[in-house]
């Protein structure tokens, strides 16, 4: 990797780049700058399908992971794991899922215990696991898998299992305090899996065998039964556990939401309890749904990331995740669009910048330093006036403007153009065309149309988007709108049923200036 790049990183003011330097600046403190692989983790609770936040974690830690690369002339071997809490109990029934009884049965299972309620994998973890495993590997991260069942049955986590059984009081004197009283009162860091019922068990830990290695408990039949801290025999609850992981598997960095500052406070002191150092990372802001609550995975509130893949390209899903992390933004349909148009904006720039300016454009940032060259001529939200105005509902048909607009041009020549033209059809069908409101022109948007139309005929039919919109631009003028927006809302109201759009001139060039022209006299009763 280049030096020159690796020095510029040094200053740049992107967020991953911030993060990668207090990585780097920590690993110095540990004198951790030695080849030994850095470790990056995102955590997933597979106790409901995963949603974009989910997503957004691996791909925000990946951009991170990538800064430090840069930032370090890629010398120091990184690695991402990707690791599901899959032997929690199952505290609740996600209510919109399948065989709710046959689920209610299985509450307080291990997840990878608890049967799928789809009737597709061996348990409800294993399918919501295999759902984000083919989500990554579509976008191509570069992640390694872990089950949290797998690593406790395979003993990865025995040696530090062993000294939190015993330093058990020093945890103890950490998590009391942050709970309430009837709480405190059965809690123990250790929860046993029930020989007798297979269920996690949130019990007191009565008596402690440091020799043997084990905990003495209270079963659900009413006889006290001792298990091994180790080989899977119980699991840790999440706060001490993200503690115990860190310190097991040496992390170095991992990221969680806003709603998780007081935990990961908790989990440090922990983890120095472990004799381990809590890793490097930052807090993210939630995303919330339409009504401004916080997406979860149990509600099923928000999008899902086969929701944003009908309506917008995987380009415009990253792009969304690295703008602002540290801002809480609503993640639903409606940003789509924006998002989509931001990022071939952003990509259309790219080129033209000085590298330093590169390292701040958000598709260096999605595409590894290595942003594909290929955009699109034609903006997302141009697409979709398009096929409102010719009511279109194939791309063979949008095709047929697209390629008058750009000679010769075919999907093969533009792929992501054509993929954006289905994206567009998908939503204008879901979204637009449910919600689209004609009204009626005022006397004095209906002298400015028919103005404009007589401009329009004045014009070769081959005016390209600039003349065209310097006609639509002297029309609005000379019937004295005011503000100038309001002729540009008027077009958009009579003529589409929308609210906005695109530039004009751009639309019209593509929609061909008789079919505009047709249109106005639609719309127009002309």
């Amino acid at each position: 990797m280049s030096h020159a790049l690796a020095a510029l990183a040094q200053d740049a003011k992107a967020w991953p780049f911030e993060q990668a330097r207090a990585l780097r600046a920590r690993l110095e403190r540990l004198g951790r700058l030695d080849g030994r692989v850095v470790l990056f983790e995102t955590g997933y609770g597979p106790s409901g399908l995963p949603h974009i936040g989910t997503f957004g974690e691996v791909a925000r830690t990946t951009m991170v992971r990538n800064a430090f690369r840069t930032l370090t002339g890629d010398t120091i071997p990184t690695k991402l794991l990707a690791f599901s809490d899959d032997m929690d109990g199952l505290r609740k029934v996600p209510p919109h899922l399948p065989n709710q009884a046959m689920l209610t049965e299985d509450l307080g299972k291990p997840l990878t215990a608890v049967r799928d309620p789809f009737g597709i994998h061996d348990s409800f973890a294993v399918h919501n696991n295999a759902r984000l495993r083919a989500f990554l590997d579509d976008f191509e991260f570069d992640y390694e898998f872990a089950s949290s069942t797998e690593y406790y049955r395979a003993g990865r986590f025995d040696q530090t299992l062993l000294t939190m059984l015993e330093r058990f009081d020093a945890v103890q004197a950490v998590m009391l305090p942050s709970l309430g009283e009837e709480r405190r009162a059965s809690y123990s860091p250790f929860l046993p899996v029930s020989p007798t019922t297979g269920r996690v068990l949130q019990v007191p830990t009565l008596e402690r065998n440091l020799s043997a290695g084990t905990i003495v408990f209270m079963d659900e039949d009413g006889t006290k039964k001792e298990v091994p801290v180790t080989g899977g025999h119980v699991k840790v609850q999440w706060k001490p556990d993200w503690a115990m992981r860190w310190t097991a598997l040496s992390v170095d960095y991992e990221m969680s939401g806003k709603d998780l500052i007081d935990s990961v406070k908790l989990s440090n002191q922990i983890c120095k309890i472990l004799g381990g150092t809590p890793p490097e990372g930052f807090n993210y802001e939630l995303f919330l749904d339409e009504a401004n609550q916080k997406i979860s995975k149990t509600k099923g509130n928000g999008l899902t990331m086969e929701d944003w893949l009908r309506y917008g390209a995987p380009e415009s899903l990253g792009y969304y995740m690295f703008q602002s992390p540290k801002s809480a933004k609503r993640l639903y349909f409606d940003v789509i669009p924006k998002a989509a148009d931001e990022y071939l904006q952003q990509l259309e720039a790219y080129p033209r910048q000085e590298p330093a300016q590169q390292l701040g454009n958000p598709v260096w940032h999605m595409h590894g330093g290595k942003p594909q060259q290929a955009g699109s001529p034609v903006s997302f939200s141009l697409l979709l006036n398009l096929v409102s105005a010719a009511d279109a509902s194939t791309k063979e048909t949008l095709w047929g403007f697209l390629s008058r607009y750009i000679p010769g041009a075919t999907p093969a020549d533009f792929p992501m153009l054509d993929h954006m033209a289905g994206y567009a059809i998908n939503y204008y069908d879901d979204f637009v065309r449910p919600h689209k409101i004609f009204r009626a022109p005022s006397d004095q948007e209906r002298a400015a149309m028919l103005d404009l139309r007589a401009r329009f005929v004045a014009l070769p039919t081959d005016a390209d988007a600039e003349v065209i919109q310097n006609a639509v631009f002297e029309a609005g003028k000379a019937a004295a709108f005011e503000p100038l927006r309001a002729w540009f809302t008027a077009l958009y109201e009579v003529l589409l049923g929308q609210t906005t759009g695109p530039r004009f001139g751009s639309f019209a060039a593509i929609f061909g200036i008789e079919r505009t022209i047709a249109l106005i006299d639609e719309k127009l009763g002309a």
